[in-house]
C-alpha cells in the first residue's frame, strides 16, 4: 500500500449508483485487489471540515479558484486514528496532502495544531468548524500501475443521509492516465469524470443561501440518482 500512498497526485472523480458500481466491479475483478486491514474491507471514516470566517475554502472552489485549500480533521475508525489532513490543489490540478497524526479527530484549537496549518499553508488562518460528514469507503490498488481507487458509500451530512444510493468513486494516479482499466470500464458504463468537493456538496445541501450556482448541475445530478 505504501507504494500507491500517492501524497502527490491526481485526483479523478465520479458519481454513480449501486448497479453501475457493480458492473464496473466486474469488468475489472482481475486487475485490482481490496485492500484489507485486520480482516476488514470496508472501513468506516469521520471527517469535520474546517474553514475561514468567511467561508474562504468553499468560495474558491465555487468559484473555480486553481489552488485552493481543504482543511479536515479524520477519524479512521477501524483503527481508531486520527489525522489533521491538508489538501493543497495547485494551478495544474495536481493535489498535494499533508496529514499530521492528532489524539482528537474533532479539535482544532491547541496551538500546536493550528502553527502546523500555517506551517503547512504558509498562511496566517483562523479557522472554523463547519460540517461533519461520514462514510464508508473501500479501496482497491491497481496490480499493475501505481493507481488506487476509493469508493465511498453511505455518504451522511451531519442530519442528512444518502443512504447507499450514492457512490463516489475518486482515481488517485501520479497523472491522469485514461487508459486504466478502472477509467474504461466507468466510460462503458457511461460515468463521466465530474468534479465534486463532499465539502461543497455538503456545504451547499445544509446552506441553501450560500452562492451555490455553480453546484447547481452537479446536485440536480446527485438528486437524479438518488431518487430512482
Amino acid at each position: 500500500m505504501d507504494s500507491v500512498s500517492l501524497m502527490k497526485r491526481t485526483d479523478t472523480k465520479f458519481i454513480a449508483t449501486i448497479a453501475q458500481l457493480n458492473n464496473v466491479l466486474n469488468q475489472v475483478k482481475n486487475d485490482y485487489s481490496i485492500l484489507e486491514i485486520d480482516g476488514q474491507r470496508k472501513m468506516e471514516y469521520t471527517s469535520n471540515y474546517f474553514d475561514t470566517k468567511d467561508l474562504d475554502f468553499y468560495h474558491d472552489h465555487h468559484n473555480g479558484k486553481s489552488d485552493r485549500l481543504k482543511i479536515r480533521t479524520r477519524k479512521y475508525v477501524a483503527s481508531n486514528l486520527s489525522f489533521l489532513e491538508i489538501k493543497q490543489k495547485d494551478p495544474q490540478g495536481r493535489t498535494v496532502k499533508s496529514r499530521k497524526r492528532i489524539s482528537e479527530y474533532d479539535q482544532l484549537s491547541t496551538d500546536e495544531l493550528k502553527s502546523y496549518v500555517n506551517e503547512v499553508t504558509g498562511l496566517q488562518l483562523d479557522l472554523n468548524q463547519t460540517i461533519t460528514n461520514e462514510f464508508y469507503r473501500f479501496t482497491l490498488v491497481n496490480t499493475e500501475l501505481k493507481e488506487r481507487i476509493t469508493v465511498d458509500v453511505s455518504l451522511g451530512f451531519n442530519s442528512l443521509s444518502f443512504d447507499d444510493k450514492l457512490v463516489i468513486i475518486e482515481l488517485k494516479q501520479e497523472k491522469l492516465r485514461r487508459s486504466s482499466p478502472f477509467f474504461k470500464a466507468l466510460k462503458a458504463e457511461k460515468i463521466y469524470p465530474m468534479g465534486i468537493s463532499k465539502y461543497c456538496i455538503g456545504m451547499a445541501v445544509h446552506n441553501p443561501k450560500l452562492k451555490q450556482n455553480i453546484f447547481k448541475p452537479k446536485l440536480r445530478k446527485i438528486a437524479k440518482l438518488t431518487t430512482k
